[in-house]
């Protein structure tokens, strides 16, 4: 029998981690939530990728990394980017502050059982692996965005620059990665849509 593991307890705490903290939100976020839908978007990239540039990515692979992109934050919490990117000396010690909460997060796991979720928080350096990170990265950009759109939706005028350098973003990963350009014209637009709307 394996040893007892609080790794998906620990996971669970994913719905206390509020997003978007410096900003007054006219609804928040918290990261379970982001995590979905980083997961979801990433997996229609791979699937725009397949089926229109004759890509051959792994959609559920890119799925799975969405899902955990952020796991680490149960830990750090949410650092604001603008915050996070203030300076190199920030970014780059986050990363490491990231990387060993990632490792902390591993080690509730059993032994056998941590090499497959490993996979799941880490891209490898094969090309395919290297491509599906970028496509996830810009999942989360996306992600951003729509909560963007969202606020202003809603009246909120907080989110302006956010969505202005998030879009700006998003506008060079559009020039590298066509699946980012696909979904922007075709499923960004029906964000903000009332049900009827969509329906």
């Amino acid at each position: 029998m394996g040893q007892e593991s609080h790794f998906l307890a620990i996971l669970s705490r994913l719905k206390y981690i509020e997003r978007w903290a410096l900003m007054r939100n006219s609804r928040s976020e918290n990261l379970s939530e982001h995590s979905l839908e980083v997961s979801m978007i990433a997996h229609m990239l791979c699937v725009i990728g397949n089926a229109r540039y004759d890509h051959h990515l792994d959609a559920s692979r890119a799925a799975l990394l969405g899902m955990y992109h952020d796991a680490s934050e149960i830990i750090t919490g949410d650092m604001p980017t603008p915050v996070k990117y203030a300076n190199g000396a920030i970014r780059d010690a986050y990363k490491d502050v990231e990387a060993v909460a990632q490792e902390r997060l591993l080690d509730t796991l059993p032994d056998d059982l941590r090499p497959a979720l490993e996979e799941a928080f880490y891209t490898g350096e094969g090309k395919e692996d290297l491509y599906l990170g970028k496509l996830v990265k810009a999942a989360d950009k996306l992600s951003a965005l729509i909560k963007c759109l969202e606020e202003r939706s809603a009246g909120n005028t907080e989110f302006v620059t956010a969505e202005e350098t998030t879009r700006a973003r998003l506008e060079e990963m559009r020039a590298e990665l066509p699946e980012v350009d696909d979904f922007m014209r075709e499923f960004l637009p029906s964000y903000g849509s009332t049900l009827d709307q969509l329906l």
